[in-house]
């Protein structure tokens, strides 16, 4: 594994602990299924900031439409995300009677699902141009 790679991995791993913190938080006051969808974009940006800095280092100029980028690249992933998180949680895990927690270990299980996307799509598409230093 490359040293991108392996920043992007861990990269991806804090990002998807805030998707997952602020989906519980948010699961207090909304139902499961609305509360994935919220918890987006809160780890959307956190996942932009520390990618933009730390995995793709580019210059400060085209910060908005990197980001614009990069939502679009997550509005497509969020829709895989929130199929398999609510599936799992609502049909699979009750089927196989799965109890212990088992909204937060389909959420992570959702939230891990398109990580090799997610990596060729920020590489190429969102950070390509500006890219540097890799």
């Amino acid at each position: 594994m490359t040293k991108q790679a392996m920043a992007f991995v861990l990269v991806g791993l804090l990002a998807g602990a805030v998707n997952v913190v602020a989906r519980i938080a948010f699961s207090s006051i909304v139902p499961y299924e609305i509360a994935v969808a919220l918890a987006f974009p809160v780890a959307l940006t956190v996942a932009f900031v520390l990618n933009r800095k730390h995995v793709f280092p580019t210059d400060q100029g085209a910060m908005g439409a990197q980001y614009t980028k990069f939502a679009l690249v997550n509005v497509l992933a969020l829709g895989q995300v929130w199929l398999i998180s609510v599936c799992l949680a609502k049909f699979v895990f009750p089927y196989l009677g799965l109890t212990w927690h088992p909204e937060t270990i389909a959420h992570v299980i959702g939230v891990a699902s398109p990580i090799a996307t997610s990596f060729l799509a920020y590489k190429y598409f969102v950070f390509r141009t500006q890219a540097k230093g890799q």
